[in-house]
């Protein structure tokens, strides 16, 4: 896990400092993003550009379902895009989410957490208002429940409609 929070960070700096063209992104755009990590679940997620530049914002409401607990969090990230080629995106974020848990074990508490979390991911804008984007969203959470201190990857795809 070092080596990748090693080369995203790498990844980053390099595109923070080069002049890369950019294809404008859209000013907003509403859909889901289906993954997980603790538990598969969906999520409703809205991306909102802010600036001049590619930048933007992220908010996620969703739940995860797991064979032991359930989880329902709200995330807000901001990302960096940069334009690869022929519609296709790449971008990295940061942020921080608040979760609550309900465990259906008896020797474990329900309760809520606050997490950090970083993004990496691509997409693909198309001639149609629709984005298609893989993303990895690795999660720090810091709470007294057991399954939730560790760093979590959340790997997912996303479908949104671009307006």
């Amino acid at each position: 896990m070092k080596k990748f929070l090693v080369i995203a960070l790498i990844a980053l700096g390099s595109g923070l400092f080069t002049n890369v063209s950019a294809q404008e992104i859209a000013e907003n755009a509403i859909g889901l993003r289906l993954g997980g990590s603790n538990g598969f679940g969906p999520e409703v997620s809205y991306q909102r550009a802010v600036g001049s530049d590619n930048n933007r914002l992220e908010f996620d409401l969703g739940w995860r379902s797991h064979s032991d607990y359930n989880i329902v969090k709200a995330v807000g990230l901001y990302q960096w895009v940069w334009n690869i080629e022929n519609g296709f995106n790449w971008y990295a974020g940061a942020g921080a989410g608040f979760a609550n848990v309900n465990d259906d074990r008896r020797d474990f508490n329900d309760g809520a957490y606050l997490f950090l979390a970083g993004n990496i991911g691509v997409e693909y804008n198309f001639d149609i208002p629709l984005v298609l984007s893989l993303d990895l969203r690795p999660e720090i959470g810091f709470s007294d429940y057991k399954a939730i201190d560790d760093l979590s990857p959340d790997l997912a795809i996303g479908v949104r409609y671009q307006f």
